[in-house]
This record gives C-alpha cells, sequence and structure tokens, in this order.
C-alpha cells in the first residue's frame, strides 16, 4: 500500500514540475546577460598612453586592505594604475605617482578617470544632483574580487 502512495506522490510532484516551466523569452535574456557580463567582467573602456580611441581592453582589479579599497586596472600593453577607492562619493584618487586622477561624470552611468596620458571610462552610481568633479562611486559590479592585499 505505501508502495502505490508513493508512486502516486512521486507522478503528482512530476506533474507539478512540467506545469511550473519557465518562460523561454525570458530565459533567452537571463543568459543573454550572463554571457555578456562573463565577457566583459572586469573589463572597461580605456585609451592609454595618449590615444585617443578607447576600448575595452583595460581590465579592472579590487583589493581590500586595512586602509580601505584599492582598485588596480591593467592596460593591454602590461602597464597599470593604481587608485584608491573612496567612500566619501568623489569615486577614485591615484595612489601612486606624480599624476592626480581627475574625475568627471562622462555619461549617465560612467565617469571618465583621467591620469597623465590615460583615461578610462568606469561604470559608476551617479548621485543625484552630481554635475562635476564628485558624487560617484564605483559599483561593486565593476570591482573584481575583493582579493586580500598583501597576499
Amino acid at each position: 500500500m505505501s508502495m502505490r502512495t508513493s508512486s502516486i506522490v512521486a507522478l503528482t510532484l512530476a506533474l507539478a514540475a512540467c506545469e511550473n516551466r519557465p518562460d523561454n523569452a525570458v530565459l533567452a535574456e537571463a543568459e543573454k546577460r550572463a554571457a555578456e557580463q562573463a565577457q566583459d567582467n572586469g573589463k572597461v573602456e580605456c585609451a592609454v598612453n595618449g590615444a585617443s580611441n578607447f576600448t575595452r581592453g583595460c581590465f579592472t582589479e579590487r583589493l581590500s586592505g586595512e586602509n580601505g579599497g584599492t582598485m588596480i586596472i591593467r592596460h593591454p600593453d602590461g602597464g597599470f594604475r593604481r587608485f584608491k577607492i573612496l567612500t566619501d562619493g568623489h569615486g577614485l584618487e591615484a595612489a601612486d605617482g606624480f599624476d592626480k586622477a581627475q574625475v568627471s561624470i562622462a555619461e549617465d552611468g560612467k565617469i571618465l578617470v583621467v591620469v597623465g596620458p590615460d583615461k578610462y571610462l568606469l561604470p559608476a552610481q551617479i548621485k543625484s544632483g552630481a554635475r562635476t568633479n564628485a558624487a560617484a562611486e564605483i559599483p561593486a559590479a565593476a570591482r573584481k574580487g575583493p582579493a586580500q592585499a598583501g597576499n
């Protein structure tokens, strides 16, 4: 008797699962977004060494340490820039070198960071009312990691 009851319960569960099929269009869109994110994961647009055209060839890396977060942007030619991630809404600050980072809002959801001959277009959450060199935060999606500094 219990074997028959188990079979009926299993059949009922199987039929119920068939009725809750996901929408194929929704699945296709989710898969497309996931593929785009995987392809662009950690990549940002940059124009390095005085180039005027931006390419999606730079990679970002985020480190966290005792003194806050650091973002490293690696260039296609092997060079890199280090930035301190600011928590006061100003975005980034050059972590080393002579040149200071100039941060401005480029377009909705992006900031332009210029350091010496290098320019980067980074995704950012622009705070309302922001017009110029402030009020941008680098979203977690743009930061790969975090990895522990010093390891």
